[in-house]
């Protein structure tokens, strides 16, 4: 297979996306050639495409976004036996060193080497999924059974946030849990939760149309109103937590107040979200710190350490693609429908700006809301 010419997505600066012409080659031995099709648009991207930099990484060359992404294989490398053109696959897009202790320990989510696509954090840039096609290696793509659709093969990218946080809490059947933020992210980290056998799920989030979702289409089974509010001291922010905990406490599944939780999946970052977790877990409890915000944060941690409450940091994942795409194939019975995350749809990479856009919104002009907008590549990237 010769080189081609693909079509590619460039962010050069805030709000600058420009669309470019690449020369890809020929996958490498162990690599395949993926036509992309399905993109979903994460906050990540956002904070890239919004403000050039996303935290304290900045970007310092013309970056590709995407990453969460799913395809078909177009090529496949002589030394590739495990796929071959016309396979789907959805796509793992960091790549560790894979030698490193972590690598060996098979916690390769925090190797040092990982170059990530769309990520700015390794110079040069790993450029992400928003091109027509892209060469990756065979081992990091995932062959998607044929009654898993795109959409899903795309979304497996963030559920692996969340089942690599239920790896991490470790919990027993008939917990308790209460996720923070009706995003994407805290949708799926309920609905997992729910898969796993908890007793209840409890979601909470400031936009009451988000958790009302959650409930209505079985992702939680009780939702919280958090309530819009800016304490500035640090005596009115924990006297905030301390009544968003007990609104949390008193929250009725079954006919029964929820009480304290067994765990809270935290997918905010927000100080006060992290901090009324610590309140609302009971004794021996676990906090999974998912959400990625405000870097420095005052916590009471001595109502945690005192109550042996545990805190625990999440990133990205490790070996879950294989056990989302057995979740996807046979579901359980708990298992919402996660198709149902994907609210809105552009197809073709010249609306890939208008998608960001949309992306930023809570709701799009007929007042659906927004949670997961999705980038469909299919025509085009097939098409060569």
């Amino acid at each position: 297979m010769s080189a081609t010419k693909v079509q590619a997505s460039v962010l050069h600066g805030a709000k600058d996306l420009r669309l470019e012409t690449r020369d890809l080659a020929a996958p490498a031995s162990d690599e395949v050639q993926v036509a992309v099709q399905s993109t979903g648009l994460c906050g990540s991207d956002l904070h890239y495409f919004n403000h050039f930099r996303n935290g304290d990484i900045l970007v310092r060359e013309p970056l590709t976004l995407g990453h969460e992404s799913s395809g078909t294989v177009l090529a496949a490398g002589d030394g590739v036996t495990s796929l071959r053109p016309g396979d789907r696959v959805a796509l793992e897009v960091g790549l560790p060193c894979e030698s490193c202790e972590y690598c060996n320990q098979g916690r390769y989510n925090i190797c040092r080497g990982m170059k990530f696509r769309s990520s700015a954090k390794a110079v040069p840039h790993a450029q992400g999924t928003l091109q027509e096609r892209i060469n990756h290696p065979a081992r990091w793509c995932h062959k998607l059974p044929d009654v898993i659709s795109l959409d899903l093969g795309a979304l497996i990218e963030p559920l692996s946030v969340a089942l690599h946080a239920r790896d991490r809490a470790a919990l027993p059947e008939g917990s308790t849990v209460l996720v923070f933020g009706a995003g994407a992210v805290g949708l799926l980290a309920a609905a997992v939760s729910k898969a796993a056998g908890a007793k209840s799920v409890v979601i909470a989030d400031i936009q009451k149309e988000r958790v009302d979702f959650a409930v209505a289409h079985g992702f939680a089974d009780a939702s919280v109103v958090v309530p819009m509010a800016r304490p500035q001291t640090i005596e009115d922010k924990l006297a905030y937590a301390k009544d968003v905990a007990e609104s949390v406490k008193g929250t009725e599944v079954g006919g029964q107040a929820v009480g304290e939780v067994s765990a809270v999946y935290e997918c905010t970052g927000v100080e006060t979200c992290l901090q009324s977790s610590i309140y609302a877990t009971k004794p021996g409890g676990k906090i999974m710190i998912i959400g990625m915000g405000t870097p420095v944060l005052t916590l009471p941690i001595s109502a945690a350490a005192l109550r042996e409450v545990d805190l625990i940091g999440v990133f990205r994942y490790a070996n879950t693609y294989r056990p989302a795409i057995e979740m996807l194939s046979n579901p359980p019975t708990a298992l919402p429908d996660l198709s149902k995350l994907v609210t809105q749809r552009f197809e073709g990479m010249a609306r890939i700006p208008e998608a960001f856009s949309m992306a930023g919104k809570t709701k799009d002009d007929s007042g659906n809301l927004v949670i997961k907008v999705v980038v469909d590549m299919a025509d085009t990237a097939t098409s060569q």
